[in-house]
């Protein structure tokens, strides 16, 4: 019996779980610590007595592992860091095993890490009982997410309003200081909030407030006796201090918030332009949801929804140089097939759709310089991958800014408003009110109808839209540049290059697909019950040992446009391994993810009713069966001699049976109700066999045949 190192062992009597942490290389000496004890620390067993242990069931070894750590895909920035930074404490002193885990060599590793990384003594102690409590990898240094508290949630104070007070005029005081100072105190209270009270409002308030002469109770309600009207300022003087001590900006700020300012209030002193200086200086990316209804490839009577549209434009030329129509929500998969369209030669994309162009309609293919794009898709892990890959620089904008992608956010109105006169099941403004036409029934556009539209027209507005809002520049209007996005592109190709990059298609397809784990099972490679296979796994016999061992993950890529191929990626993305449908999924040959779910969800609905609907025969079969029972029994009550004991009942079973098989040949046996034809002249007379005869040419039936050979043995 062998330990292995991470190994874990629970005692049988306390519960206590155990993790291996080293084994001495002659199997004689275990270090092992409790993983749930907070205060835990290693201790030395050895080989011999685990052994016995085991055997006798006191300790039982577990297969399960309790700790299960987030995909590093999903992990935060933020908690990254904090795992970096313990593990740079502790990577050093754990090197030294066996010592590390006997209390004088850890101490002084501990004060030397206190010396070097400026970390408290119970930290370090925390750091290790963490990494060898959980596995020993580095991930086990990670925060506890389920410790975390709610990040971002407001919790407002209060000053809630306590009702208005009622209307008294004035002809008002001289305005002091300590009245400006009431004044200053009334504002940023109840007018410069995000309550956005109105100004009025905030003058009466402050007279409550601050202006209260007496208090009464009428019928168990507070009230406030104001002062008098020569005491107290006045609504004018209010006003005209407020306006003389706080600018449009300030009060702005104050009540519609830093973000809302920047987009909606601010001023405009600068063009998208200022910034760029050529063609793929800066591509802008973002989604929106269609204004039209589609159905399903498979079936026109399924209702499929809304489609999401995601466009990458250049800044310079205001060119479409990505897109990507499909299901996904924003997010960075369909961001990923937006930016994998814009390093693809668009003559074979269009050629896919049906649509026949020439390579100089539509010449973008190549990544940016700088990519803006908005903070949800385009942070984390994956967007790191595309950084250190192509060496791309990506921005997202601030949260609330969408002004800043301003060319592409203008751009989704101008196609849905240009296809809307075309498309059956469009949502129009008036839908979902009550009386509206139920846009959802007059869908008959399938994703790719819907597409192939899309992409005319981003083929008409490249070539032929005038920009007319395009402020050109000295150069562009001397060589009489027309403002249409396609020959800004072709000049600023020819006079501004530079900032664009190229990439092999298939090479950024690869770095940008989406990594989802998939399950190596005995009937192939499975991802969301799509099935594939590859010459790796086959010379490998990946389906024989999930088959006898158990099945296994693995980290696959793919397009979720089409799901004939998947890919196994190794560190290198260049380096892959291309797994190919099997015949059991071809029905999902040039299927999209969202095609092949959608479809996989209504079977599933299906054979839910078909369930129901079984259900309700097998009741119908049971209550026929029992009622030939009951039938039965009674019948039986009827006709059974019960004078018989039980002996003479079973004691003859084979003259019983041998009696029913008589008359059950009888009953079934073939007789023919046809009387013989006569004959006639010219006809083909059969003559009967005679039985004296004994020659006969038909085939012998089987139970004559049995019974002559047994009547042959008997002689």
């Amino acid at each position: 019996m062998n330990f292995f190192v991470n190994e874990l062992l629970r005692d049988s009597q306390t519960d206590k779980q155990f993790r291996i942490l080293w084994v001495d290389e002659g199997n004689i000496i275990a270090y092992l610590i409790d993983i749930e004890d907070t205060k835990a620390l290693p201790f030395k067993r050895t080989i011999s007595e685990i052994k016995d242990e085991v055997i006798q069931e006191l300790l039982i070894k577990i297969r399960k592992e309790p700790f299960a750590f987030p995909d590093i895909d999903e992990v935060s920035e933020k908690y990254l860091l904090l795992r970096n930074q313990s593990w740079e404490v502790i990577e050093e002193m754990i090197k030294d095993e066996p010592a590390i885990f006997e209390k004088k060599p850890r101490s002084n590793h501990i004060n030397k890490a206190i010396k070097v990384h400026g970390v408290t003594y119970p930290a370090v102690r925390k750091y290790l009982r963490k990494y060898w409590q959980r596995g020993k990898t580095i991930n086990a240094l990670l925060p506890d997410y389920k410790n975390s508290g709610a990040k971002g949630v407001t919790r407002e104070a209060g000053d809630k309003k306590r009702g208005r007070p009622r209307k008294h005029f004035s002809t008002g005081i001289n305005v002091d200081d300590s009245t400006k100072k009431i004044f200053r105190v009334a504002l940023e209270k109840y007018y410069l909030t995000s309550k956005q009270n109105q100004l009025t409002d905030a003058y009466k308030m402050m007279i409550k407030e601050f202006y209260a002469k007496d208090i009464y109770f009428d019928d168990g309600i507070q009230k406030v006796i104001i002062e008098d009207k020569e005491k107290i300022p006045t609504l004018v003087q209010f006003r005209y201090w407020y306006n003389k001590e706080y600018n449009i900006v300030e009060s702005t700020i104050a009540r519609k918030g830093q973000k809302k300012f920047n987009k909606d209030y601010r001023a405009i002193l600068n063009t998208s332009n200022s910034e760029v200086n050529g063609p793929g200086s800066r591509y802008q990316i973002d989604a929106t949801i269609g204004d039209v209804y589609l159905i399903s490839k498979f079936n026109p009577n399924w209702v499929i929804g809304r489609p999401i549209i995601y466009l990458v434009m250049d800044v310079f030329s205001r060119m479409v140089v990505g897109m990507y129509i499909g299901l996904e929500g924003p997010s960075w998969l369909g961001g990923m097939m937006a930016i994998a369209n814009t390093v693809s030669n668009k003559e074979k994309f269009c050629a896919e759709y049906g649509i026949t162009i020439n390579r100089e309609e539509w010449p973008s293919e190549h990544l940016p310089e700088t990519l803006l794009a908005d903070r949800g898709e385009f942070e984390g892990y994956n967007v790191e991958r595309l950084i250190d890959a192509f060496g791309l620089h990506v921005e997202n904008t601030a949260p609330y800014r969408a002004d800043w992608k301003g060319i592409v956010e203008k751009h989704f109105d101008l196609i849905q408003k240009k296809v809307k006169p075309f498309l059956p099941g469009y949502v129009d403004k008036d839908f979902q009110q009550r009386g509206a036409r139920d846009y959802r029934l007059d869908a008959v556009l399938t994703l790719d109808d819907f597409t192939k539209i899309i992409i005319k027209q981003i083929l008409h507005y490249n070539q032929k839209h005038y920009l007319s809002g395009y402020v050109r520049e000295e150069e562009m209007v001397r060589d009489d540049v027309t403002p249409v996005p396609l020959e800004i592109w072709n000049w600023g190709m020819k006079n501004r290059t530079g900032k664009l990059k190229y990439f092999p298609e298939d090479t950024v397809k690869i770095a940008l697909m989406k990594r989802e784990m998939a399950t190596v099972t005995h009937k192939g490679i499975n991802y969301k019950g799509i099935f594939y296979s590859c010459d790796r796994a086959i010379q490998e016999s990946w389906f024989e040992t999930a088959r006898q061992k158990g099945t296994w993950k693995i980290k696959v890529a793919f397009d979720p446009r089409c799901m004939d191929n998947v890919y196994i990626v190794d560190s290198d993305p260049t380096l892959y391994e291309v797994c190919t449908l099997l015949p059991i999924s071809q029905r999902f040959k040039s299927s999209g993810l969202d095609e092949i779910i959608y479809l996989q969800e209504q079977e599933k609905h299906s054979k839910v009713n078909v369930n129901h609907q079984q259900l309700q025969k097998d009741i119908d079969y049971i209550s026929e069966v029992e009622a030939i029972v009951k039938e039965a029994v009674k019948k039986r009550k009827v006709e059974e001699d019960t004078s018989l004991s039980k002996a003479e009942k079973v004691g003859a079973i084979k003259e019983y049976r041998k009696h029913e098989k008589d008359e059950t040949r009888k009953a079934e046996a073939l007789k023919s109700e046809k009387e013989r034809p006569s004959t006639k002249a010219g006809e083909v007379v059969y003559l009967e066999q005679s039985p004296e005869n004994g020659e006969t040419y038909a085939r012998p039936n089987i139970r004559d045949f049995l019974g002559r050979r047994k009547e042959n043995k008997d002689e």
